[in-house]
């Protein structure tokens, strides 16, 4: 398939789609005491995903990602910036973000609700924006867990409601965990980390515009720590791939006609600052 380049209102694009989410981290700054926080810059080139641009594209992919940790709780937020290659201009471009807060119960009682596995009982919320004015609001319990071999293991569940612009209907639930694991390989380390996204319920009348499908978004990421291997500083620099596996992406189901399960790979750059 031939490449196409970036068009050169990519820049503009990227500025004004990356622009709020540094406000909304910003505010957050200025919000509370920190405790830690992290960035990144990712560049994805991957193919066959569906329903975006071609229906069938490859695309290259620009992802920021802001984690951080609160006295209150902790705060993830991401934007992607997405170009199909083969098309041009807005055709060919899209974005999508979230912003996600959590509140630990633990925290901001101060006291320890550990049992067991369970290390913390949180309040979660996340804001989702995309283009095409796509805006959903999501809110529901959450527990961090303690799990052997992993860094980290969170279990997000979330009642969604579309703002109303869509015409989407409401009353999905969504089941979210997210992993992160680190393996141990020669000189440096493997990092194996994503999430799930269960999309539990269909929900509207099935035939017309406000029918969403259940669906299930499986998105992990096997990567190398480059900078390690190099004798650098280590959890900076990472190469490898992502899985980006989406039955009725978007809650739109799949048909022979319009094929809307995804079954894509790319191959990622990852910088952390």
């Amino acid at each position: 398939m031939k490449a196409s380049r970036i068009p050169l209102l990519a820049p503009s694009l990227l500025r004004r789609s990356l622009l709020p989410l540094f406000a909304l981290a910003s505010a957050s700054v200025e919000a509370g005491p920190l405790l830690w926080s992290d960035n990144s810059l990712s560049y994805l080139y991957g193919q066959h995903f569906k329903v975006d641009g071609t229906g069938d594209d490859t695309q290259q992919t620009v992802t920021f990602e802001h984690a951080s940790g609160w006295t209150w709780g902790d705060v993830f937020m991401f934007v992607d910036n997405k170009w199909s290659n083969g098309l041009s201009g807005d055709d060919g471009y899209s974005y999508y973000g979230e912003f996600s807060p959590r509140l630990s119960l633990g925290k901001i009682s101060d006291r320890s609700l550990s049992y067991g596995i369970v290390k913390d009982v949180l309040i979660a919320a996340t804001y989702e924006r995309g283009k095409d004015r796509n805006r959903k609001y999501l809110l529901g319990p959450a527990v961090d867990l303690t799990l052997p071999g992993f860094d980290r293991f969170s279990l997000n569940t979330y009642y969604r409601k579309p703002d109303g612009i869509t015409g989407k209907a409401s009353g999905q639930w969504q089941i979210n965990p997210t992993w992160s694991m680190t393996l141990p390989l020669g000189r440096s380390d493997i990092l194996f980390d994503g999430y799930l996204e269960w999309y539990v319920n269909d929900v509207g009348n099935k035939g017309t515009s406000n029918y969403v499908a259940k669906s299930l978004h499986f998105n992990p990421q096997i990567k190398y720590d480059v900078g390690k291997a190099l004798g650098q500083r280590q959890k900076q620099f990472y190469a490898g791939i992502e899985w980006d596996y989406w039955s009725n992406k978007y809650g739109i189901e799949d048909t022979s006609g319009f094929e809307t399960d995804q079954n894509a790979l790319s191959l990622l750059l990852k910088v952390h600052f």
